[in-house]
């Protein structure tokens, strides 16, 4: 399935979601430019687990703690680059006008570095970097589900090869996707460069939903 668009009625310009797709869409452009360093350049800015639990590996890598926010804005692709920011902007821009910029600035970080977090903790001492806001952009669709889960959304679903468009519920939606990132992680489908992190999306949903009932959003009329 794919998300098209939403039925939420905004109040506000979402400032803090624009400059988030700015800045991925900036560092992205500088990824496109490193050349051959490119693989360098992702194990120094990505999220490598062998940095936090191999000495060897952390010596070059000794900014592994900055990693956890870093490699939130690197992509892989630009199909990664894409579809990620496609689903910033389609659920951002809602939960930035129902919790306010500066909230929903903290809100995206927190979910991100709990996502990179977990995807840590399942897969320890691996040296292969996990990079993108995916992680981050399932903490939005979290903090969604529990703000908008009557919002209708337009979703492309395959139907025998041919794209069918249909207005699904923002529950629906976001249940079934969170369903099958657990199924895909609990399957052991784990993540590298060109792979997909399961395990940051899950983290990150659970984190969304979690941190959205700390950081109280403002209510709306």
């Amino acid at each position: 399935m794919f998300p098209l668009r939403d039925n939420v009625q905004r109040r506000t310009i979402p400032f803090v979601n624009i400059a988030l797709i700015g800045i991925n869409a900036y560092v992205f452009a500088v990824e496109l430019g490193q050349g051959k360093r490119l693989t360098a350049f992702v194990t120094h800015y990505g999220l490598v687990p062998a940095a936090w639990t191999s000495r060897a590996f952390a010596a070059s890598a000794p900014d592994a703690l900055s990693q956890l926010v870093t490699s939130m804005f690197l992509h892989g692709g630009w199909m990664h680059i894409l579809s990620n920011m496609w689903c910033l902007y389609l659920f951002g821009n809602s939960v930035e006008d129902a919790m306010g910029h500066l909230r929903y600035l903290l809100f995206y970080l927190m979910a991100g570095v709990f996502a990179g977090l977990v995807q840590l903790a399942t897969h320890l001492g691996s040296p292969v970097p996990t990079i993108g806001a995916s992680g981050a952009i399932a903490g939005i669709m979290g903090g969604y589900f529990l703000l908008f889960p009557k919002a209708k959304i337009s979703t492309v679903v395959p139907v025998f090869f041919l794209p069918l468009v249909v207005d699904v519920s923002a529950f629906i939606f976001l249940l079934l996707w969170f369903w099958s990132q657990l199924y895909s992680g609990l399957f052991g489908l784990g993540a590298n460069f060109g792979g997909i992190a399961w395990w940051a999306h899950i983290g990150g949903f659970v984190a969304g939903m979690y941190w959205l009932k700390r950081l109280k959003p403002k209510k709306r009329p």
